[in-house]
């Protein structure tokens, strides 16, 4: 039952009654107005019930954690849509209403025994991040990797069929040391880079690593999405000791996809907490993000902090021999097998990630197997005309560099000088910025290029270009003032030529 000190819709005296159907869809509308149809869906719809008693509009809600939640989070608008519908005479108020008390209290206990929810009960809603800790979640939560029953058909990569190169090196070899020594070695270690690099590869190999050096070795794999659906809903059903108990008590922490929690303040919390749990008995947390955690300005500052602290190494975009290695790997045990001269032509041709070379495979051995003629070169150029033609062409830093130069003419070598005018530091930073969308060289190694001793004046300079872009700023090089972005493309219209 509710609690004795929490208020509870009273029984409806004469004179008294819940409110019409036009005066609720009129109030529906207002709340929708300020809040937007998706949060009134997830909150709101089937979770709430309006009862007028007299000059008050009451909120009726299931428990007393959803009436501080939705009291705190939507009150004023609530109020305001109230006020707008009914007139400024009418007050507001949120209490426990049984009939919703009842509800929520089957639907935990068919949770609790396993027991399937409704159909209605399961309809995808949209993940909302709670601003306190404290909300309601709609659909059951399924850990897609939980241990113990994995997805079916589910086939864990490992870290032997991961394919090395100078792209990938340093992080293949840290995710070796993890499955070799757990906890003594990089701790925290994040693996970094854009998408089809093989982030998740790795992550997955070291799981497969783990679990088959020690079978009974606590490893949890889960991405990011999935951690902050477990969150929501063990706060709806009032579980959070067994979802920090879910987390904080393994062995090993795999976790895909940081950046999924960009702007999530409190899933942010809960897992910088879970974090420092593990870390401080020496236990092994490992993470794959889209960018360096110094770059991802909607983390908090102590989990950036606390990412730091380990080892960060990045993953990119594979050169020409690593690319001829993961085509010859993707091509083993296939038939028709494809020569090696034509799987040199797409290595030297095709400038994308694993994931582009792995559709060229399949490509051409579908194109093969319709017109029936033998896999060479030409069959290669007809059957991939359109990737091919796309394929962009590789840049080093030192075509950048001599790019940017031509772009705005500065004599050659001025990207190196040590002074600090805004005439040469302000193109240099572009440069930096160029160097890491088009390359795969390291912050260290376009650091070392342009005179810097440590990889943070590049850090520095991608991000500070980064800000300018996404204000659309202006700067002033030489006697002429430039629009970034315009200055960006002329730039890279440059390095096309």
């Amino acid at each position: 039952m509710p609690s004795r000190s929490s208020p509870v819709i009273p029984r409806l005296a004469t004179g008294e009654s819940a409110v019409d159907q036009v005066f609720e869809d009129k109030l529906e509308h207002a709340i929708i107005q300020r809040i937007n149809a998706d949060r009134y869906n997830l909150w709101f719809r089937g979770h709430t019930k309006f009862v007028l008693l007299g000059d008050d509009l009451i909120v009726g809600v299931p428990n007393l954690m959803c009436q501080e939640w939705l009291q705190k989070t939507f009150g004023d608008d609530v109020r305001q849509a109230a006020r707008e519908v009914a007139g400024e005479g009418v007050a507001i108020r949120f209490a426990i209403d049984p009939e919703l008390f009842r509800a929520a209290r089957a639907e935990q206990e068919r949770v609790a025994h396993g027991k399937p929810a409704p159909v209605a009960k399961l309809a995808a809603a949209p993940v909302e991040e709670p601003s306190n800790g404290e909300a309601p979640a709609i659909r059951p939560f399924k850990p897609r990797l939980a241990e113990g029953h994995p997805r079916a058909g589910r086939k864990w990569r490992t870290l032997s069929s991961f394919v090395v190169g100078p792209c990938n090196r340093v992080a293949h070899a840290s995710a070796q040391s993890v499955v070799e020594e757990p906890g003594l070695g990089a701790n925290p270690l994040v693996v970094y880079g854009p998408v089809g690099t093989g982030k998740t590869h790795l992550l997955e190999g070291i799981r497969d690593g783990l679990r088959r050096r020690s079978p009974d070795h606590g490893v949890r794999y889960v991405t990011a999405e999935d951690f902050t659906n477990a969150f929501v809903q063990s706060m709806h059903l009032g579980r959070q000791a067994a979802f920090r108990k879910q987390f904080r008590d393994c062995s090993v922490l795999l976790i895909d996809d940081l950046n999924f929690l960009a702007s999530k303040k409190q899933t942010q919390i809960e897992f910088l907490h879970t974090f420092d749990a593990i870390l401080a008995d020496h236990r092994q947390v490992v993470v794959t993000t889209d960018c360096h955690p110094r770059l991802a300005e909607d983390l908090l500052p102590e989990l950036v902090d606390r990412l730091l602290g380990g080892a960060v190494w990045s993953v990119m975009p594979p050169d020409a021999a690593t690319r001829f290695d993961l085509l010859r790997s993707k091509c083993a045990g296939l038939s028709p097998t494809i020569p090696e001269e034509v799987l040199r032509f797409l290595a030297q041709q095709l400038r994308g990630n694993v994931r582009e070379l792995e559709g060229a495979i399949h490509g051409l051995r579908h194109f093969h197997k319709v017109t029936g003629r033998p896999i060479d070169q030409g069959l290669a150029r007809e059957a991939l005309g359109d990737l091919l033609r796309h394929a962009v062409r590789i840049v080093g830093v030192r075509d950048i560099d001599g790019a940017v130069c031509s772009a705005l003419h500065l004599p050659a070598g001025s990207l190196q000088s040590k002074k600090r005018s805004w005439a040469v530091s302000h193109p240099r930073m572009i440069a930096i910025f160029l160097c890491r969308k088009h390359t795969a060289a390291t912050y260290g190694e376009v650091s070392m290029h342009f005179g810097n001793k440590t990889h943070s004046t590049a850090v520095a300079a991608e991000k500070k270009v980064r800000e300018w872009l996404e204000t659309n700023a202006s700067l002033k090089i030489g006697d002429r003032e430039w629009r970034v972005r315009e200055l960006v493309e002329r730039i890279e219209r440059e390095l096309g030529r």
